[in-house]
């Protein structure tokens, strides 16, 4: 499991930890009964506190990615993938209407934006 922390995000260390580890159950990386590293474990490879990887664990944990279980550790829990992509879509639906009222109020067009969607989504 892969997880990179960066000091230029403006998220806080225990958000990138729950999306970069949500990100990996959704593309396949992390699947159904996957154990989790340790929270120590993680704690010591990120060099970060253990405090951060529990509140990282406990959020996922809530939104129903992992389960943990004393003595045993966290376990990647069975994901119900359409209801969390549709949940995803429409985060992206309401962002995009952001971005698209202001590129209109800025008068840029639809190509315009298609070109720099296309740009940003391509140099991922």
């Amino acid at each position: 499991m892969d997880i990179i922390i960066s000091n230029q995000n403006n998220a806080p260390i225990y958000e990138q930890i729950v999306s970069q580890i949500k990100a990996q159950i959704m593309n396949g990386s992390l699947k159904e009964g996957d154990a989790l590293p340790s929270m120590r474990a993680l704690a010591q490879s990120l060099r970060i506190s253990v405090i951060t990887t529990k509140r990282a664990y406990e959020e996922l944990e809530r939104d129903g990615f992992i389960e943990s279980y004393t003595g045993r550790g966290s376990f990647v829990k069975k994901q119900n993938t359409e209801f969390i992509r549709e949940e995803q879509l429409k985060k992206i639906e309401a962002m995009l209407s952001q971005v698209c009222d202001i590129a209109q109020e800025s008068g840029i067009t639809a190509e315009e934006l298609h070109s720099v969607l296309d740009m940003l989504y391509g140099g991922m």
